[in-house]
């Protein structure tokens, strides 16, 4: 059983930055694609990014140019850079590792409130 733990939310001013880390348990975390998803209030969970194995990365559309997502292997940890936050942005947010053919892990979720 694989265990995700996210940290670094909070809250913060319009047009401010947060960073949100995800650690993993276990020893395949290389061999997992993985995701940041939000749910903010009175919505559905949505996805945010992604990056795979490989590193290759793909956002909303509501995030592109303001959010980056990145891992470390070495670590066990992804992460998500969020630039220029807007109040939009405030949710949960949570961490997502799926390993080939299995079901996906989550996280517990970190919360983000975006206001002045």
């Amino acid at each position: 059983q694989v265990q995700l733990v996210e940290s670094g939310g909070g809250l913060v001013q319009p047009g401010g930055s947060l960073r949100l880390s995800c650690a993993a348990s276990g020893s395949r975390f290389s061999f997992y694609a993985l995701g940041w998803y939000r749910q903010g209030p009175g919505k559905r969970r949505e996805l945010v990014a992604t990056i795979t194995t490989g590193g290759k990365t793909a956002y909303a559309d509501s995030v592109k140019g303001r959010f980056t997502i990145s891992r470390d292997n070495a670590k066990n940890t992804v992460y998500l850079q969020m630039n220029s936050l807007k109040p939009e942005d405030t949710a949960v947010y949570y961490c997502n590792a799926a390993d080939a053919g299995q079901t996906p892990y989550w996280g517990q979720g970190t919360q983000v409130t975006v206001s002045s």
